[in-house]
């Protein structure tokens, strides 16, 4: 029971990443998702890891800052349920 509830919880931080993503294709930094999720920035950075491996967001460096974007194809796609189910093969999870 446990484990299901961790998996969502990581299933909901990814998805509300990934919708805060597709609200700003301006790209924001980690710590901007941070403020914006309430989630602390080590957390994000985790998540956007995740996110980064299984190439559904980029990082850009501006200064010192990482602009995070998310990735145009993914940004098109219709529900946040196709880009998990993409996230879960490209995880194999």
């Amino acid at each position: 029971m446990e484990e299901k509830e961790e998996k969502k919880k990581k299933e909901d931080a990814r998805k509300l990443i990934i919708d805060l993503l597709r609200k700003h294709p301006e790209g924001l930094t980690i710590q901007q998702i941070s403020d914006k999720l309430g989630y602390s920035r080590i957390t994000v950075a985790k998540y956007l890891h995740e996110l980064l491996g299984a190439e559904i967001i980029y990082q850009r460096k501006v200064g010192k800052a990482k602009l995070c974007y998310l990735k145009q194809k993914f940004a098109q796609k219709v529900t946040d349920e196709e880009i998990l189910e993409e996230l879960r093969k490209r995880l194999g999870k």
